[in-house]
């Protein structure tokens, strides 16, 4: 059940990433970002680059070589060796520049490893306001598709800039000494055709960044369908979230159609550059051959030249290109590694020796005030109470009253806006939080179970477990039937989410896995909702039995779960208005009373006028007897 208090989440319009859109970076951040990802592969980067030098070397002496045999053809003289020397050009140039091609491959995919685990290793440390905040299949897909992206605009774009640059120039300076007036006629053709392709480029960064966000909301809408596959399924609501999966897909066609529409322009630009320039030159030379002011070997080689022009041209505009497409992606990759994250500052080992070592843990709350945004009305109005320490406390109340928060304060989850949470005396900012949280178990609403094997999950939070801890823990929690009866025991799979198990026994391994951590601090949050009446009371005994060393609190709807407490926080509003046990609160606290009375528990409840009542008897499932 629902506590009220997950209000904290933007669940209101916006882009696939939570926000109104990825904010175009300036140019000076994007080239700073950029170099991060380049600076520790700049050697490899560099090697690539030398050998596609060496390779439009080997192709700018190609020209030359061809206007030597023609000038050795018209004066009848032997070519062998000229061919010899234009093979050798073509064999070793494009050997070195396959080589250079896997150099900078094999690089790209490095920048990409290490981009993805530097960004995992981040998002997993998010603070869990900004996870929220955020939609999961978007936080997905930039590490996915985003990182993807960074590969060309890392090494291919970068290595396309210098290598592309540079033989452009020497192409121009062979091309200037051979015949200046060609030049010019080259040059003007290719600067008309060059400011067309400059317009379209931010086009297709816009088109690509457009095209990302909605892949990540693909990602999104799949996460969530498949995340509550048999509610959509139970619902009927097969094609509805088909038509919300498509109508993501469609955008993200559209906008990639845009930009690939932009680069074939662009593209398409160069190739009718050089055609132009091509039948200009051939026009203008072919007149300035007939007048005698070149030779025909002069032209021939500054047609070749023209052809080679191809490709530095080619790598130039790849660059541009490559850096409008990588830049969106950059853009989103900055904006997911300034998310706010936990800092995670040495402690002690989060084993299970240090959860279950030391005295049970006391709680103190001192005017605790609290809201999960500013925009957002407070939770929690001053909450104050204590747990001294071993035992069961309990927090009651009506949904929305603040107690799950309670544990996401005490967690560090969240911060709190006022006054100070603290654990064996000490405020838990003061903590550092693998510390904090290594002396805590945890089991949430919704008892979460991880694709993997059962004994995974038990393992999760306590991975130095022995077999012989995990068969004790498996009994206290009423799971050594189900292990029995599974077909491979502990190493059976759960499915996704622990598709394959019952809610009840997806509860009872959370529980499991909670109390194989052996904390100091147990949380306990609607811990037997899903249970039938024989497993819950079985629980309240092993709960029961840990209290006695253990600091153990629970958030309850279910108060024949707490009934047993040493203390229970009846809380309402964001407020505490009674402690007590139980016997106690439904003497003098008439919410308590109220909710007791509403589930049968009011046991000895007075009249108004002072006689008592018949107390309602249980049968051990709950239900009053008849």
């Amino acid at each position: 059940m629902n506590d009220g208090t997950r209000a904290g989440p933007d669940d209101g319009p916006g882009s696939p990433d939570g926000s109104d859109g990825t904010p175009k970076l300036p140019a000076r951040e994007t080239w700073r970002a950029l170099y991060a990802h380049f600076r520790p592969h700049r050697w490899a980067v560099a090697l690539g680059a030398v050998f596609a030098l060496v390779g439009a070397v080997a192709a700018l002496a190609q020209p030359l070589a061809a206007k030597a045999l023609v000038d050795r053809l018209g004066e009848d003289e032997s070519i062998a060796g000229i061919l010899v020397v234009l093979t050798a050009l073509v064999v070793i140039g494009t050997a070195i520049e396959s080589v250079g091609a896997y150099v900078l491959e094999r690089t790209a995919e490095s920048v990409v490893l290490a981009a993805r685990r530097s960004l995992v290793g981040r998002l997993l440390r998010l603070r869990l306001p900004e996870v929220e905040r955020m939609q999961p299949g978007d936080l997905m897909s930039r590490i996915t598709s985003d990182t993807t992206l960074l590969k060309a605009v890392t090494t291919q774009s970068v290595v396309s800039a210098i290598t592309g640059g540079v033989s452009f120039v020497a192409t121009i300076v062979l091309m200037a000494l051979m015949d200046a007036v060609l030049l010019g006629v080259t040059l003007g053709v290719i600067v008309l055709i060059g400011g067309v392709v400059a317009l379209v480029m931010p086009q297709i960064s816009k088109s690509t960044k457009k095209s990302q966000e909605a892949v990540g909301e693909i990602s999104t809408v799949l996460e969530r369908a498949f995340g509550a596959f048999r509610t959509v399924k139970a619902s009927g609501a097969e094609e509805r979230e088909t038509e919300v999966v498509n109508r993501a897909a469609t955008t993200a066609w559209r906008y990639g159609v845009r930009s690939a529409k932009w680069q074939a322009a662009a593209w398409s630009s160069v190739g009718l550059a050089i055609q132009v320039s091509f039948l200009a030159v051939l026009g203008i030379g072919g007149a300035r051959v007939a007048s005698g002011e070149i030779s025909v070997s002069t032209l021939v080689a500054f047609l070749l030249f023209l052809f080679y022009l191809i490709d530095p041209v080619s790598k130039l505009v790849e660059a541009a290109t490559q850096y409008q497409v990588g830049s969106a992606a950059i853009a989103r990759l900055v904006e997911a590694e300034r998310l706010e994250t936990e800092e995670l500052a040495p402690g002690p080992s989060t084993s299970r020796a240090t959860g279950g070592s030391g005295a049970a843990a006391s709680v103190v709350f001192e005017d605790v005030a609290f809201r999960y945004r500013d925009d957002l009305p407070p939770v929690h109005h001053g909450v104050s109470f204590t747990v001294p320490g071993a035992g069961m406390t309990a927090f009651v109340g009506p949904s929305g009253a603040g107690k799950t928060t309670v544990f996401g304060l005490i967690e560090r989850f969240y911060e709190v806006s006022g006054g100070r949470v603290l654990v064996d005396g000490r405020d838990v900012r003061d903590w550092s939080l693998p510390e904090l949280r290594a002396a805590i178990g945890y089991v949430e609403q919704d008892a979460p179970v991880l694709a993997g094997t059962l004994r995974q999950n038990l393992t999760f939070a306590a991975p130095d477990a022995t077999d012989e801890d995990v068969r004790e823990v498996l009994v206290r929690a009423r799971l050594d039937a189900l292990v029995d009866r599974l077909p491979d025991g502990l190493d059976t799979l759960v499915g996704h989410r622990g598709s394959k198990l019952s809610g009840g026994e997806r509860q009872r391994v959370a529980i499991a896995r909670a109390l194989l951590r052996r904390p100091r601090l147990l949380l306990l949050d609607e811990a037997t909702s899903q249970l039938d009446a024989v497993n819950e009371l079985a629980l309240r005994d092993v709960v029961a039995e840990v209290s006695r060393d253990v600091t153990v609190l629970v958030v309850a709807h279910r108060l024949s779960t707490v009934t047993l407490a040493d203390r229970i926080v009846v809380m309402d509003a964001g407020r505490v208005r009674a402690v007590g046990t139980h016997q106690e609160l439904v003497a003098r606290d008439p919410l308590y009373g109220e909710l007791a009375a509403t589930q049968f528990l009011a046991s000895e409840p007075t009249r108004p006028d002072g006689a008592p009542e018949r107390a309602v008897e249980e049968d051990e499932a709950g239900v009053p007897a008849s």
